[in-house]
């Protein structure tokens, strides 16, 4: 299977290059660009095109949302012609007002917010125009290199001493990047085989806990390990943000028919931020190893 990703430096593409390198069922091509022609999926042949989501589109400029999708279209209209299925990764973050139980895959976002709803209306295009599609909804991603990393911007922040302001009244799944590459690419691999699923899915961590719970886990246990290894900092602290007086925000994704239809369960993100801690502290470890040697 060849799949085609764009946008090389965000940090989901990183993963799936990790992932696929692992793999000899899977050949991984990454483009820098945020779009591609016709005549280069044609020159290609990919199995698919694999779009990585704007991760916080809440967060980012209108003119950001809007150059996303139309990039996204670009994308779609030349799959369209090229007959190459789509992949498009969407954050949970268009899912605005939340639902006070988990959110499945038929539930079309319909957010106030005009950047958000700008994205809806791509995702009505891709649903309309293109047959063979597949749209990801996932939760907020961490990891520890590339754009829209969060966890890397985390551990950034707080190695600095600079505060982390993040809301407590927003319950949400966090989700690895790399959990959710593993996931793209077995179900990537079905649809080569014929399982003809195409449609919307969501894909998301276990264990829903608000955001403000999840950074205060990221520094506690970032300090424990920084501490078993005779390194006292002084971290930053998590302030708590409430946006949600009256009711607290719930984006939890519904991840069954992801299961039920391709086998794909959902990892813990707790499992997956012990692992990314301790690659983080060994790469750290090998660094002052590398400082000490050219000084001596």
């Amino acid at each position: 299977m060849k799949l085609l990703i764009l946008d090389a430096g965000h940090c989901l593409s990183l993963a799936l290059a990790r992932a696929c390198s692992q793999r000899s069922d899977t050949e991984l091509v990454i483009d820098a660009s945020t779009r591609v022609e016709r005549a280069k999926l044609e020159s290609l042949k990919p199995d698919a095109l694999i779009i990585p989501p704007l991760s916080r589109p809440f967060s980012v400029t209108p003119a950001a949302v809007t150059e996303h999708a139309e990039a996204v279209e670009s994308c779609m209209e030349a799959c369209k012609a090229a007959g190459i299925p789509l992949l498009w990764c969407v954050s949970d973050q268009l899912y605005e007002d939340g639902h006070p139980t988990p959110i499945d895959e038929h539930v079309i976002p319909a957010p106030r917010d005009d950047g958000l709803r700008r994205l809806v209306k791509t995702g009505d295009r891709i649903r309309a125009e293109c047959p063979q599609h597949l749209i990801v909804r996932v939760g907020p991603m961490f990891a520890l290199e590339g754009s829209h990393s969060w966890l890397g911007e985390l551990l950034d922040t707080m190695i600095s001493g600079d505060a982390v302001r993040v809301e407590s009244d927003v319950t949400l799944c966090p989700t690895s990047a790399d959990a959710v590459a593993m996931a793209l690419i077995g179900m990537l691999q079905q649809q080569v085989c014929g399982a003809n699923s195409w449609g919307s899915y969501h894909v998301a961590g276990v264990e829903p806990i608000s955001a403000y719970t999840f950074v205060s886990t990221v520094r506690t246990q970032l300090e424990t390990r920084l501490e078993g290894r005779g390194e006292k900092l002084a971290l930053g602290e998590v302030k708590a943000l409430s946006h949600h007086h009256d009711q607290p925000l719930r984006r939890v994704l519904n991840c069954r028919r992801v299961l039920e239809v391709f086998g794909v369960h959902q990892k813990p993100w707790r499992l997956e931020l012990g692992r990314m801690l301790d690659s983080w502290c060994e790469a750290r470890d090998a660094e002052g190893d590398h400082e000490r040697e050219s000084s001596t």
